[in-house]
């Protein structure tokens, strides 16, 4: 959780947020007590934060 925090600048309630609410990644549950993000999915999710403000900047 704290480096998909730092790699999305937000904290940890704006993530779950954003699970909830905005399509970012659900994270894979690698045991009982621990999950995981997948870089490249996160990553997309950036990607695609990028591509809808430069859509809003060129329309």
């Amino acid at each position: 959780m704290p480096e998909v925090c730092e790699k999305i600048g937000m904290g940890r309630t704006a993530v779950y947020d954003l699970m909830e609410h905005k399509g970012f990644p659900r994270p894979v549950r690698l045991s009982s007590r621990y999950v995981a993000w997948s870089e490249a999915e996160v990553d997309e999710w950036i990607n695609q934060r990028l591509a809808e403000r430069d859509d809003t900047i060129n329309a």
